[in-house]
C-alpha cells in the first residue's frame, strides 16, 4: 500500500472558535489516536489532495512537529453545503497491531455471461478487511471469467492472503443478470435445438 507524507503542527488552542479561525486560514483540524496518546493538530487542506481525493487507498506518514507516525484515515467530516473538508480523524498504526480498512474492489477477466448479452452488476466498490498494514494490498482483484448468466460471486468466495474480510460472507458483490436480449437469444437457441 502506498503512503502519503503529510506535515502538521500541534494545536495550541482547542475549541470551536479556534477551529473556525484555522479553517478560515486554509487549515484542517485533525486528531490522531490509537497509540500512546491522543494529539490534536492542524494540516494545510491542500496536503489531503493525494490522500482523500483519489480512488486509491493510502496510509499517511504524519510529521507532527518532527515526530513521524503512520496512520490511516478513520473518519472525515465535510461541510454539508460547500463540501469543504472540516475535520479528519486518524488512527495511528502500531507495529504488530492489526487495522481494519476498506480496500477498493477491481474486476478482471471477461465473463461468458456478459458476452451472451448479460448485464454485469458490481454491487460493492470496497471490501472491509482486517490485518497488518504491511499485508494490506492497494486493491482486491476479482476474476469474473467463470461467471455465466445468473451466476454471482459472494464475499465468502474471496480469499486474500494474511487478511480477514470483515464484511458479511453471504453478501453478493458481483453478478451477471439476464437482460431481454440475452433471454431472447437463449429462447432462440432452445428453439433451434428442437
Amino acid at each position: 500500500m502506498k503512503s502519503v507524507s503529510i506535515s502538521g503542527s500541534l494545536r495550541e488552542n482547542v475549541g470551536k472558535k479556534d477551529a473556525k479561525a484555522q479553517r478560515n486560514q486554509g487549515m484542517v483540524p485533525c486528531v490522531i489516536y490509537g497509540g500512546k496518546d491522543q494529539q490534536l493538530f492542524v494540516v494545510d487542506e491542500r496536503e489531503f489532495k493525494n490522500l482523500l481525493y483519489t480512488p486509491e487507498v493510502k496510509y499517511a506518514e504524519l510529521n507532527i512537529n518532527g515526530a513521524i507516525k503512520k496512520a490511516i484515515v478513520q473518519e472525515t467530516q465535510f461541510h454539508a453545503i460547500t463540501d469543504k473538508l472540516l475535520h479528519v480523524d486518524f488512527l495511528e498504526v502500531v507495529d504488530g497491531k492489526p487495522i481494519t480498512i476498506e480496500i477498493p474492489l477491481k474486476v478482471s477477466g471477461t465473463s461468458p455471461g456478459v458476452l451472451k448479452g448479460g448485464l454485469l452488476k458490481k454491487r460493492v466498490r470496497k471490501l472491509k478487511v482486517r490485518g497488518l498494514l504491511e499485508n494490506v494490498p492497494e486493491c482486491i482483484t476479482v476474476d469474473i471469467s467463470p461467471l455465466d448468466i445468473n451466476d454471482m460471486i459472494k464475499i465468502g468466495d474471496i480469499h486474500v492472503d494474511n487478511l480477514e474480510i470483515v464484511d458479511n460472507p453471504n453478501k453478493v458483490i458481483i453478478s451477471v443478470n439476464p437482460t431481454r436480449g440475452s433471454a431472447a437469444a437463449a429462447t432462440e437457441e432452445e428453439n433451434t435445438e428442437e
